[in-house]
């Protein structure tokens, strides 16, 4: 297998095109624009399309298009970029195409800045745009994941017919770090059913999301929530580290687990059991693991790049059975190793702000 050292975002394309993505849409924007970049060089050379929209809301409009001929087609910007596209993903969502969207999420709100933040966890997570809709939502922690959890990322849009999220943050998408670039795979999904091709097998066929009469629209809502229920049972995806024995269990996802990895280990260096669970689908959410963890740990710690959001969904899987505790830094800031050991030895001897 092939290694390339390449900034995270660069392996988002990688990913894709592995995964047999051949239609990207975007405009550039700091700091996903490498993301652009990388399918503007790749794309067209494996007979791709790559097309910068003179738009965010035409990006998306775009890959509802594409999606709908049945192709892996794909989108990425950073967060006021990605706001644009809400009412987009809601239209693919209820036309129940898949499609992938990336979100390098930088500092907000309004034009922020460009530094890391994963404030836009609650956008990504309930839905963002208008209805009763869900994202299949990844959050990768490195180069590698960046490429990887971009190809299940298609491969779970098209199981379920659902658009599928990339959450990163500029820290993640900026650094350069080895990837193990996958082989590529023959696609064996059918979209015959559905795909509209301007062909004589898919005259039948109808893409929309408009569903005038309320009885069928209450009927398509249902089936949709059926599709979210059987995701969250079968799709949560999550990685434990040293919660065995642990006292406090720290709940981080993203870059920020990475930090905790090694305040944990200086955690335990200094006697105190810690461990951590990190999401890897911030939706579903492994709120399951997380109840049944409560049943030994003495406390939880939410470590986030915001001023709480992920917080409120550990609070309610553990609903109640031990304190749930709260750590955040915004605005781009990114707290050290130390920083987090500091808070995990005030929160164990009793000073902690929950």
């Amino acid at each position: 297998m092939a290694r390339q050292f390449m900034k995270g975002n660069d392996a988002i394309i990688v990913g894709a095109l592995a995964a047999g993505c051949r239609a990207y849409y975007g405009y550039p924007i700091t700091p996903a624009s490498e993301v652009a970049h990388a399918a503007a060089l790749h794309f067209p050379a494996l007979g791709g399309v790559f097309i910068q929209a003179e738009s965010e809301v035409s990006a998306i409009n775009m890959v509802y298009g594409s999606a709908g001929m049945g192709v892996r087609t794909m989108t990425a910007s950073s967060s006021p970029g990605f706001s644009l596209k809400q009412e987009g993903l809601s239209y693919c969502a209820g036309a129940e195409l898949p499609c992938v969207v990336v979100n390098i999420v930088r500092g907000g709100p309004g034009l922020g800045n460009i530094a890391p933040e994963q404030a836009d966890y609650f956008q990504i997570t309930k839905g963002g745009g208008h209805g009763n809709y869900r994202l299949i939502s990844l959050a990768p922690n490195s180069a590698q994941e960046m490429c990887d959890l971009t190809g299940l990322a298609f491969d779970l849009a098209d199981k379920y017919r659902n658009p599928a999220c990339i959450m990163a943050d500029g820290l993640t998408g900026q650094m350069m770090e080895v990837v193990e670039i996958p082989t590529a795979e023959p696609l064996t999904y059918d979209h015959s059913s559905w795909e509209v091709k301007g062909t004589p097998e898919s005259s039948g066929n109808l893409i929309s999301s408009i569903v005038l009469e309320s009885e069928d629209l209450e009927a398509h809502n249902l089936k949709l929530d059926a599709k979210y229920q059987e995701i969250t049972a079968n799709e949560v995806r999550y990685e434990e580290y040293k919660t065995d024995d642990a006292d406090m269990i720290v709940v981080a996802y993203g870059v920020v687990s990475r930090i905790v990895y090694t305040a944990v280990d200086a955690a335990r260096a200094a006697g105190l059991k810690v461990g951590l669970l990190r999401p890897i689908t911030v939706w579903p959410f492994p709120s399951e693991v997380l109840s049944k963890l409560a049943d030994k740990a003495d406390c939880l710690l939410a470590v986030e790049l915001s001023t709480g959001q992920m917080v409120e969904d550990v609070r309610l899987a553990v609903n109640g059975k031990v304190p749930v505790h709260f750590y955040g830094r915004c605005g781009g800031m990114v707290p050290s190793g130390n920083e987090l050991l500091n808070e995990f030895k005030k929160i164990m001897e009793g000073g902690g702000q929950s």
